[in-house]
């Protein structure tokens, strides 16, 4: 096979300075980018290749840990970058593309290609008919193409028939970092490799599952997309909805690509179809206003001055299949939130007779299982402990564990996983087609809600705090509340508000 080139359309763009190209360079310091190998950048900015590997090599001094930095490494590393000044929306330029492509494979028909579309959601239907109007959608090339895959599910429709008609699926791979973290994938070994959660995994045991994904930043400098986009479409749809996927998902047979993601669309097509009862009171929209220091989204550059663009929604999901027939899924993101922390808290139901009292009165708290995806990565399960001395008051404890307990073992880069996959042509933790569209199928409904009801509710939120108190209320009708949690896992008060 031909040389191996990776071609990057936006490589002047915010994604590939601060998470492709760390991701590549822990590769290539790996060894896992081994023999003659280059990755082209592509987009309108105007570089040289000795330009584009210098402004490179800054930015990694800058986005990588200094751990991580190695001047000689760092110096090979970007020696493997050239560029090419190429506008992606204009078919005109790929002539040129495959010429650069030509000369770096040193053959006439370059083949051992995988296209990286770290471009705006526009051209991810534009650049894929572009290559194959040179022939560069050659049998062993792939495309790895961000999120969102669409707007909806028309447009994800779309969006599978333009690379259906450009690529095998095999070839394409809708990628979503998430599941390149390692605490998401393991999720399933927690699951599957002990015996002792899995007959507890139903209805039977679990009262309700909370799913969290929330940031302490606001937008940044995203305001022209965000305001078009929203935190259904940019959060919700896709990376929430695979954590929901990966708890809820039966054992898969065996564990390959084919029979993993066939489960996950199972999960997908057992979502319990949203009512309008449901569209109107187990769905919070929120929008983050100032506060402090904070400014409010409405006050962000290129977001409307009368946007009505959710930063935050809540919604109670249902999945109406033998093991989970009753049990709600509580699913929230938002922007400007107190702490930026990914995770998933399974509750199991209390105890049929409690004979015990917590501290201070009451019941004792019922189990809990956290799973964090980020930051500080680990597990915790809580259980109840008698309390030294006199009586027989039971108090919650923590057995936790979290990666840096193994001495500071990293956990791996999502990005850098990810694209090796993508590499070694293992497409497990993609997305397949299938499954966008079905995940699309569920979601759509509320879009096209909103859009019908331009009044619905849209609750402000001060910048830094959890959201609108509307969503408390949501949770409230299960007797529940949601998990505030601190910043330090294996802090044995890691529930407190912060």
């Amino acid at each position: 096979m031909d040389k191996f080139v990776m071609v990057i359309f936006g490589a002047s763009g915010d994604l590939t300075k601060r998470k492709l190209m760390p991701a590549l360079y822990s590769l290539f310091r790996e060894k896992r980018l081994k023999g003659d190998f280059n990755i082209l950048g592509t987009a309108r900015t105007e570089y040289s290749d000795e330009g584009y590997a210098t402004y490179i090599l800054q930015e990694l001094k800058e986005f990588l840990k200094a751990e991580e930095q190695d001047e000689r490494t760092m110096t090979d590393f970007v020696g493997h970058l050239r560029y090419l000044p190429l506008d992606p929306s204009q078919e005109d330029h790929y002539p040129a593309l495959k010429k650069r492509l030509v000369e770096l494979c040193g053959t006439e028909q370059p083949d051992n290609l995988l296209f990286y579309l770290a471009t705006p959601p526009s051209l991810y239907g534009v650049v894929p008919l572009h290559l194959k109007a040179v022939g560069l959608n050659t049998p062993h090339a792939r495309i790895i193409v961000e999120k969102p895959f669409g707007y909806d599910l028309e447009s994800a429709q779309k969006l599978n028939q333009i690379y259906g008609s450009v690529f095998e699926e095999r070839q394409v791979y809708r990628i979503d970092h998430f599941l390149g973290k390692e605490t998401a994938q393991n999720m399933l070994a927690l699951r599957f490799a002990n015996g002792v959660f899995e007959p507890l995994w139903n209805r039977n045991y679990i009262d309700y599952v909370e799913v969290t994904a929330v940031e302490n930043l606001g937008i940044e400098q995203r305001g022209g997309y965000y305001d078009t986009s929203g935190a259904l479409r940019d959060m919700v749809q896709n990376h929430l909805i695979q954590l929901v996927a990966l708890t809820a998902m039966e054992p898969p047979a065996v564990f390959n690509a084919d029979s993993f993601r066939n489960e996950v669309l199972k999960v997908y097509e057992s979502l319990t179809p949203l009512t309008e009862e449901d569209l109107n009171e187990h769905i919070v929209r929120g929008q983050y206003t100032a506060s402090e220091h904070r400014k409010g989204y409405r006050e962000e550059k290129g977001v409307a001055a009368d946007s009505r663009t959710e930063t935050y929604i809540a919604m109670k999901l249902g999945i109406s299949n033998w093991r989970w027939a009753g049990v709600p899924f509580y699913i929230r993101t938002g922007k400007q939130m107190p702490t930026k922390v990914t995770e998933v808290v399974v509750h199991f139901r209390q105890t049929p007779h409690q004979m015990f009292h917590a501290i201070g009165g009451g019941e004792p708290g019922a189990n809990s299982l956290v799973i964090r995806i980020q930051p500080n990565e680990g597990s915790v399960l809580k259980i109840g402990m008698k309390m030294p001395g006199a009586g027989f008051e039971v108090k919650q404890v923590s057995l936790d564990f979290t990666y840096d307990q193994l001495g500071g073992v990293p956990s791996g880069d999502a990005y850098a996983r990810l694209i090796d996959d993508c590499i070694q042509g293992d497409p497990t933790l993609f997305t397949r087609g299938d499954a966008v569209e079905a995940s699309w199928r569920f979601f759509t409904p509320v879009l096209k809600y909103w859009k019908e009801h331009p009044d619905t509710a849209l609750y402000g939120y001060p910048a830094g705090t959890w959201g609108p108190k509307e969503s408390e209320a949501m949770m409230h009708e299960h007797g529940a509340e949601w998990t505030n949690p601190c910043k330090n896992l294996t802090n044995t008060d890691q529930y407190c508000e912060l």
